[in-house]
């Protein structure tokens, strides 16, 4: 059986080591300082979901106190910017074998990594000749001495330890692989054994170069965009430098459903590695996630503008003793321009962008919205096929309220039934949403205005809808998805609605367009309303030329161009209507990415129409009345 000698006594090494003795797998800790004092003492406090005990650890201070064999492996748990002498100082240590011979631990046992980036596997293969590479998702956290907190449970039912992925480095097998893999299950953990662990490790980095984010930036929206940016650039480097990137999402046969951080009461966590090590004060590692990308783009005559950006900000942060979490989002805008604070916070997410979200530890809720005028199926659509993990939410009877002649055909849903729907779809106070259908966002873009309406900022519509998604060759799930009950809690009255008054007065004051198309704009036909024709003084503007050939979004620049045609720009008052507001919302989202803010008139035309007293004009004009002589028809 294998003794495992853990190097480092972090949040990941005492709760790697912890788990393994529980399992009642030999472990060594190898630790320094503070933490070294209390492990010694016997004094480490080890809180988990099930409740906190002290630690009990065989602990030494230096290589030199432990007589290493061939049953040892080493687990290198430190920080990669302490790697190098940590390797250095393992690598010659005598290793006794039976016979009595000695030979160097660097020839003898093999070394596995557990840190983040792609530099510490290089550094240990000039010494080892056996490196293992492992790729941890683990909610540790260690923000003062003598206290580690590790919020996955590893009991049945409840979220695994974490998960880890077990390679041989670069590429390949090892004899002791599976042997490691079956103690690191056995102590909770989710794993699975690739032969391409590069692939992963680099799947791995694409989260990791987000971490100086949250250190640093409260979140919302902007720090949301900041991580695309990041994720994008370096993806787009690492694939230029010839990494292959895993696939967690489709790739991956360990169970990462099951991992999650379960909550602690009075226990919080410090947040990922970078954040706890400004908690800490103590060296931070973006010089091996962000700058790994810089370096990967200068080996091949290249730059990266945006993670050079955040690296920088982030090592004079830490120099000046910036508070985690404190800096403002000018502060970000300031770091990376290129998110232009004259643009809107972000609306849109693309399909590989999502994709990459839905492997990580925590992803987005996803909801497929799929909806059309006459069209009764959507249900049976989701069925046949929907992005992994969406759950399908009904326009008509979960973001609509029933119909009726002073509301419309979609008026809005009463708060408590709109929150009951959210938590049924899986809504986590904090959590990211993303919302698609198969039209454009036409649909979506409902649920997307009435969850920021209610209060959550952090919702995107998938760009292109589902044709973006199965276009990219990204596969569909069929049937049911049915999500863990969420905790959300909406507040109405974060996005401005008009009153029919509101709207009329608007066409004096403002700028109200009319999100139908030109014909039923027109009064040429009217398919579904009392009415045909649009309220005097609204203009033309139908969603359909919010987008594409493709069904994307047009660029900023084209939308702003468009929008200012009919009079609506930037810091002016707007106001925003359909045929029961629906795809008024998908006018709302594309104007918001031409930096215009707009109110919705929900009532829209299903409403305005069946009032007898609301005046009705006809033609292109915008104020022509369908009768000049009677300006308010009954």
């Amino acid at each position: 059986m294998s003794r495992y000698i853990v190097i480092g006594a972090g949040g990941v090494g005492v709760s790697i080591a912890a788990e393994l003795q529980r399992a009642g797998r030999e472990v060594v800790v190898v630790a320094r300082g503070a933490q070294l004092e209390f492990l010694r003492a016997g004094k480490m406090r080890y809180t988990r979901p099930d409740g906190a005990r002290y630690l009990e650890l065989p602990v030494i201070g230096d290589p030199a106190e432990v007589d290493l064999t061939p049953d040892d492996v080493l687990v290198l748990a430190t920080k990669t910017q302490d790697a190098e002498t940590a390797v250095a100082d393992w690598a010659w240590r005598p290793v006794r074998d039976p016979d009595g011979t000695r030979r160097p631990a660097a020839v003898s046992i093999p070394l596995l990594t557990t840190q983040n980036g792609l530099e510490t596997e290089r550094l240990a293969l000039r010494r080892f000749a056996s490196v293992l590479a492992g790729v941890l998702w683990i909610p540790a956290t260690y923000v003062q001495a003598g206290e580690v907190i590790s919020a996955g449970a590893p009991a049945a039912g409840a979220p695994a330890a974490g998960v880890i992925w077990l390679g041989a480095y670069p590429v390949g097998s090892h004899p002791r692989l599976a042997a490691i893999a079956d103690d690191v299950r056995a102590a909770g953990f989710e794993v699975q054994l690739v032969e391409d662990i590069k692939r992963w490790k680099a799947a791995k980095l694409l989260g990791s170069v987000t971490f100086v984010l949250s250190a640093l930036y409260q979140a919302g929206e902007r720090r949301d965009q900041a991580a695309q940016v990041l994720r994008t650039e370096a993806r787009e480097i690492l694939v230029a430098a010839g990494y292959g990137i895993a696939d967690v999402a489709t790739e991956s046969t360990a169970d990462v459903s099951r991992f999650a951080a379960a909550p602690m009461a009075g226990r919080e966590r410090g947040g990922n590695s970078t954040r706890q090590s400004f908690s800490r004060s103590s060296p931070l590692e973006t010089d091996f996630l962000n700058g790994e990308i810089v370096l990967a783009a200068r080996l091949l005559g290249k730059t990266a503008p945006a993670n050079e950006a955040v690296a920088e900000r982030a090592r004079a942060a830490w120099r000046d003793g910036v508070a985690p979490g404190s800096l403002s989002e000018d502060d970000l805008l300031a770091t990376l321009p290129q998110l232009d604070k004259g643009a809107p916070a972000e609306v849109l997410i693309d399909a590989v962008a999502l994709r990459q979200l839905l492997s990580q530890s925590d992803p987005p809720a996803v909801l497929d919205v799929r909806w059309a005028l006459g069209d009764t199926r959507g249900r049976d659509h989701y069925r046949a096929g929907h992005i992994p993990t969406a759950v399908y939410v009904d326009l008509d009877t979960q973001l609509a309220a029933p119909a009726s002649p002073a509301g419309g055909r979609h008026p809005l849903p009463d708060l408590p039934t709109l929150q009951e729907a959210a938590r049924q779809w899986g809504l986590r106070t904090g959590r990211p949403v993303v919302v698609y259908d198969d039209s454009g966002g036409l649909a979506a873009a409902r649920a997307w205005w009435l969850l920021r309406w209610a209060g959550l900022d952090r919702v995107r519509i998938l760009d292109g809808a589902l044709n973006a998604w199965t276009q990219a060759g990204f596969d569909l799930e069929a049937g049911d998805h049915e999500a863990a009950r969420g905790d959300v809690i909406l507040e109405a009255g974060h996005l401005p609605v008009l009153t029919a008054d509101d709207a009329a007065a608007l066409t004096r004051e403002g700028v109200l367009l009319d999100a139908r198309a030109g014909e039923r704009y027109r009064g040429e036909v009217e398919p579904v309303d009392a009415k045909a024709g649009h309220i005097p003084g609204a203009v033309s503007a139908p969603t359909s030329e919010n987008l594409t050939e493709d069904g994307t979004f047009a660029a900023r620049e084209t939308l702003r161009a468009r929008f200012a045609e009919a009079g609506a720009v930037p810091g002016g008052t707007v106001g925003v209507y359909c045929g029961s507001g629906v795809t008024a919302a998908h006018a709302i989202a594309a104007l918001r990415i031409a930096g215009i803010d707009a109110a919705l008139y929900p009532g829209s035309w299903s409403a305005w129409s069946a009032d007898p007293q609301r005046p009705v004009a006809t033609g292109p004009d915008p104020d022509a009345p369908d009768d000049p002589d009677d300006p308010e028809p009954g």
